[in-house]
Order: structure tokens, then C-alpha cells, then sequence
């Protein structure tokens, strides 16, 4: 297991920014998203397709950002459920083709907001306690 001072902090900060990034791309692309059954229309097929990317982005990141860290710094955000975002990372990239659109309306609905404000705070936080790194 490595120290706190052989983490690599230039990487960890960017790929917060790379979540931020990805985060408003899919508040953008969901704006002209009106119901789940959208989601299930051959116009909506591919705004579905490109935030399902992203959000498979998204966990594969926290992902990495936990190991990077030892799960140290994720654990100081409770009110992101990383594991639950892994999952839904892990259930779209595995069972693509058995995506519940319901799921993923409700989750850029409900979740997107708070997400993307805890990540804006991490990467304030981040900041402040980083700088130079």
C-alpha cells in the first residue's frame, strides 16, 4: 500500500475534472430529455447511448480514483454512494442491451444535481489542499 505522499495528486485531480466534465455534459444532454420513455424512442436512442458512456466514465474513475488513493479520499464524501455508482457503471457496461430506461431517467433526474455539486466541492477542496502537487 503506498503513503499519502506517494499518491499521485496531479492524476486524482484530473480525473475529478474529468468527472465534473462528463457530469455537465450529461446535466446538457438530459436538459432535452422530457420523460424515460424518450429514452426508449429512436430519437433518444443515441442521447441514451452517449450518457450511458459517460456514466460508465464516471465509475470507472471513482473507481480508479479509490484505488489510487487507497480509499482514502472518496470515504471522506458520504454523500456520494461510490459503490452504487460503480454498480450502475458496471451494470451498464455489462448488461448494456438490459438497461431499465426508468433507472437511468431516475438517476440523471434525481442523483445528477447532487452529484455534480458534491464533485464541484471535491474539486474546491481538492484545490485548496493540493495546489502544486
Amino acid at each position: 500500500m503506498q503513503s499519502m505522499s506517494e499518491i499521485d495528486w496531479e492524476l486524482v485531480g484530473g480525473m475529478l475534472r474529468n468527472v465534473q466534465c462528463a457530469l455537465t455534459t450529461i446535466e446538457e444532454r438530459f436538459q432535452e430529455v422530457p420523460d424515460a420513455e424518450f429514452f426508449r424512442s429512436q430519437a433518444g436512442w443515441e442521447r441514451r447511448d452517449g450518457i450511458c458512456m459517460l456514466f460508465i466514465a464516471i465509475g470507472e474513475s471513482f473507481k480508479q480514483i479509490d484505488d489510487l488513493t487507497n480509499k482514502t479520499f472518496l470515504s471522506r464524501y458520504p454523500e456520494i454512494d461510490r459503490r452504487k455508482l460503480i454498480g450502475f457503471r458496471n451494470i451498464i457496461a455489462h448488461n448494456y442491451f438490459d438497461i431499465d430506461e426508468d433507472v437511468l431517467y431516475e438517476n440523471c433526474q434525481t442523483h445528477l444535481p447532487s452529484l455534480l455539486a458534491t464533485v464541484n466541492h471535491m474539486i474546491e477542496e481538492f484545490e485548496k489542499n493540493h495546489a502544486g502537487s
